[in-house]
């Protein structure tokens, strides 16, 4: 089941074809876009609550547009965990998305972006990989908008040199996402994620519904893991400035 599922959506990404072009201005304000980058000074807000087997987890993110092609931001993250002492703040992400490729002058509109960036600090009593501390990341994402849809992947190196935990892992990233009216979105991704360690070796599916409100993006999403059967339920905010 996994197979196929991981199968199709990449043969989503690969395979479909959409007469036509998305057009800038209704692709300006969709902050949940997988492909979004903000313009040169606007200010993006992402705050994110996740919630699964009793851990509570909210993370805020606040990016800058340099220019049209470079966003840095700053991810700060904490969690609760109702039945342990796995409680604190995470590493602070402290990176970057460039953008090397456009579609203006790219005859298959092809989008093309590198992502860098590090983590430090933290609390020593959560130690998960995506919160692990002296974490160096890179990754390249790519994909193409249209008018109703966009289609993406995202392949994302990560190296971890905490003292607790020294590992690296590697995921891959499939996305879809669709305007299916005005103010209503919903988008679906499955990340592959394989590890030095393979206890951390993991199978996420995801799917998301999100409403719009002028710059203002409300977000449910849900989310399930297949080798740990972990679900996870939680509610993002997407404020463009």
């Amino acid at each position: 089941m996994r197979k196929f599922l991981a199968g199709f959506i990449v043969f989503v990404l690969c395979g479909t074809s959409v007469g036509a072009s998305a057009r800038a201005d209704g692709l300006d304000f969709d902050t949940s876009d997988p492909l979004f980058l903000q313009k040169t000074n606007e200010v993006l807000s992402e705050t994110t609550f996740t919630y699964w087997d009793n851990v509570l987890r909210a993370a805020e993110t606040l990016s800058f547009g340099i220019n049209d092609r470079l966003a840095v931001g700053l991810n700060v993250n904490f969690q609760q965990d109702f039945d342990g002492s796995e409680d604190g703040f995470g590493a602070v992400d402290l990176g970057g998305i460039y953008r090397v490729g456009t579609a203006a002058g790219n005859s298959a509109h092809i989008i093309s972006d590198v992502l860098f960036g590090l983590k430090f600090g933290g609390s020593s009593r959560v130690r998960t990989p995506d919160y692990a501390d002296s974490t160096y990341y890179a990754g390249y994402r790519f994909g193409r908008q249209w008018t109703g849809m966009t289609l993406a992947a995202t392949i994302k190196s990560s190296w971890i040199f905490d003292d607790d935990m020294g590992m690296a892992y590697i995921d891959l990233t499939p996305e879809a996402y669709f305007r299916i009216a005005p103010d209503w979105r919903l988008g679906a991704h499955f990340t592959l994620r394989k590890a030095t360690e393979p206890h951390y070796d993991q199978e996420w599916l995801g799917g998301k519904i999100i409403k719009q409100y002028g710059r203002t993006q409300y977000a449910a999403h849900l989310d399930y893991e297949f080798e740990s059967d972990d679900l996870q339920v939680g509610f993002d905010v997407n404020i463009l400035f």
